[in-house]
């Protein structure tokens, strides 16, 4: 894994479905924009959950900046996320999009 620094900046519970939502801030000094599956393995190390159950919805980097914010889904189980997350999100997670391609 390259040098990644979380922050969480926002954590809310969210009960009725089940799942925290964080806005994480990443900073990833020298390289670009990490990929979800790095953020999702090291959110779930943090959290001490199982990745399967951790979704990174958007990363957003500003141009030229070593900085990204993103926002990810934390769900009590694995069922429960695949049960709420739309399935582009979910392919985005999984990896069955291509690196810096965007799905439809």
């Amino acid at each position: 894994m390259s040098q990644l620094k979380l922050e969480i900046l926002e954590s809310r519970e969210n009960k009725l479905i089940g799942r925290k939502e964080l806005i994480v801030r990443v900073d990833h000094w020298p390289q670009g924009t990490p990929p979800r599956k790095e953020l999702r393995e090291r959110i779930a190390q943090i959290l001490k959950v199982d990745p399967e159950a951790v979704y990174v919805r958007k990363v957003k980097t500003e141009y030229g900046k070593c900085e990204s914010l993103a926002r990810i889904h934390v769900y009590e189980s694995a069922q429960r996320a695949l049960q709420i997350e739309p399935a582009r999100v979910v392919k985005k997670n999984k990896g069955a999009v291509g690196e810096g391609e965007k799905s439809g």
